[in-house]
């Protein structure tokens, strides 16, 4: 099996999986940051001296002034004080930087120096798993704080991040963590009564904003991704070098699949599009050896249809990928498996919530809700022939052909049928790689499509298929994805965010989005951690024995 070449490794011969589980362990704290150390402001993706931004509403903490002392780093206010998200226009907070947050949280890794909305989610099992229960209680109640200040859960913590939000994972951080503590015996009466009102209050506006214009899906009553924002975003501009115009180009030599995603650029023409301006030289080679006849090149701009799905497809978290068409630009026209799997989910937590705060006629409510949306999925999403859940393009009114592994989010959030999940199970192979589970079955140079295998959705499918009684795929499953982790962990001491399932590599080769393959890794560590504790006693072992071996090199 080919490998990429690197250096010698570091990790101890002989130790079997320790090494994987040291690092992991030391990485909680490593990836830890907080409004009181320099780290945390500090943005890979936007060279800019670093500015912290406090809500409008809200006095200048103690720890603030230190961090502007010992960092160099500028206090500011928002300019107003934010109800909903998409209130603000963001390209006016100059320059963008940090928003506040009051506890400690875990980041991602590398690029990604900020608490992101649905990695927390997995970064918190891995903190459960770990015994970390503070740390992931900090966390939940810094996403309550965004709600009640920035107006929902964020995509992240920065500026420009005001005008999306992320996969609504923050019901299912809040009971996760809510029941760890009662199995801990960190339960007081009085306050958790008094979390629990918090955790429906602020889960409850969030919810809202899903189930409301324009996050609702034309008429099916389902909702979709929607960033508020105009244009292209400001992190992408700057750290993703050369994506628009690859994006520009594909289309305009693609113009069946351009839709209006494309327009000429004018000089001085009022257009309703941002960014910058492109043009392409078309050259018609002849068979013989006379010159080639070179349209004029002309100028033209993606579209503001264009980046509204580019920005969309960055709330839906899986960016890039071609499952909403071509680089995800019409995102913003899909009924999405994923969204409405969490939406139910947020339902059914907040039917558990009402119960725990003795409120049944409040449950019965998110229950009826629940109902009516696994309903509604069965009717749009579910494909019965072939045996998988698709999105579903709303005003086009046909569903989607693109196979993708968010076909196991309706097994995760409880709402499949029996049937429906056998049928899903049936088709594994389908998706079933020698490292585990790649994104889909389509590959486009996307991150989040073929070859690519990432530790959240991993953790998810198998999850998915324990639920409805798979064990035995499960483990295979996990095993693949454990062995990928655990054979580069072994050659290169490090783990990163994917991995080349199919080649169970960590070499990343992205042509789409941002090209790196960033070290941490906040999820892909949960993951590690999740997977091995669900492990069969027999497969652990049999890993373990497969870590004393010589690491693998190039052939």
């Amino acid at each position: 099996m080919a490998q990429a070449a690197s250096a010698p490794s570091n990790v101890p011969e002989g130790e079997g999986l320790k090494p994987i589980l040291t690092y992991i362990s030391a990485a909680w704290d490593t990836l830890t940051r907080s409004m009181t150390e320099c780290v945390s402001v500090v943005d890979p993706k936007i060279k800019v001296a670093p500015v912290l931004y406090l809500p409008a509403e809200v006095a200048e903490p103690a720890a603030v002034y230190k961090l502007a002392a010992d960092c160099n780093v500028r206090v500011e206010h928002l300019p107003v004080q934010i109800h909903r998200l998409g209130e603000i226009d963001t390209g006016k907070i100059q320059p963008h930087g940090l928003l506040y947050l009051p506890d400690k949280y875990v980041v991602p890794g590398g690029r990604f120096n900020e608490m992101y909305g649905w990695d927390s989610y997995f970064i918190i099992r891995g903190l459960l798993r770990a015994g970390r229960i503070d740390l992931a209680r900090g966390m939940v109640d810094n996403f309550f704080f965004e709600i009640e200040h920035y107006g929902a859960m964020l995509n992240a913590n920065r500026t420009y991040y005001l005008t999306r939000s992320q996969p609504p994972f923050v019901s299912s951080m809040f009971v996760d963590v809510y029941r760890a503590m009662q199995q801990a015996h960190q339960t007081d009466g009085t306050a958790d009564k008094a979390w629990l009102e918090r955790a429906y209050a602020d889960l409850e506006k969030d919810y809202g904003m899903w189930t409301r214009d324009p996050h609702l899906a034309g008429q099916t009553r389902l909702s979709r991704y929607y960033d508020f924002g105009e244009g292209p975003p400001a992190e992408a501009v700057q750290d993703e070098t050369g994506f628009y115009r690859k994006v520009a180009q594909y289309f305009f030599l693609h113009p069946a699949q351009a839709d209006d995603y494309v327009v000429e650029a004018n000089p001085g023409t009022n257009q309703a599009v941002a960014g910058s301006p492109y043009s392409l030289q078309v050259c018609d080679v002849p068979l013989t050896m006379a010159r080639a006849e070179c349209e004029k090149a002309k100028p033209f701009k993606l579209s503001a249809d264009y980046y509204k799905g580019d920005r969309s497809m960055r709330e839906s978290g899986f960016d890039v990928s071609f499952r909403f068409g071509p680089f995800g630009a019409a995102t913003h026209r899909y009924v999405p498996v994923c969204l409405n799997s969490l939406l139910y989910k947020t339902e059914k937590d907040l039917e558990q919530i009402s119960l725990w705060l003795g409120h049944p006629e409040d449950a019965k409510k998110w229950n009826q809700r629940a109902e009516a949306r696994k309903s509604l999925i069965t009717r749009y999403l579910w494909n019965q022939k072939q045996g998988l859940f698709f999105d579903y393009n709303f005003q086009t009114s046909q569903m989607s052909n693109y196979q993708y592994a968010s076909t196991f989010y309706p097994l995760w959030a409880g709402l499949a049928t029996q049937e429906q999940a056998k049928a899903v199970a049936d088709n594994l192979k389908i998706f079933d790689r020698p490292g585990g589970l790649p994104m889909s079955t389509y590959e486009t140079g996307a991150q989040w499509d073929l070859p690519y295998g990432w530790g959240n959705i991993e953790m998810l499918a198998i999850d998915g298929l324990r639920r409805y009684g798979f064990n035995a795929d499960a483990d295979r499953v996990s095993y693949e994805f454990l062995s990928t982790v655990a054979e580069n962990f072994h050659r290169d001491g490090i783990i990163k965010e994917k991995y080349n399932v199919v080649t169970k590599s960590s070499e990343a080769h992205v042509e789409l989005g941002y090209e790196m393959n960033v070290v941490g890794f906040g999820w892909t560590n949960a993951a590690f951690l999740e997977l091995l504790h669900g492990l069969p006693k027999e497969m652990v072992e049999r890993l373990e024995k497969d870590q004393n071996q010589p690491p693998p090199t190039s052939k």
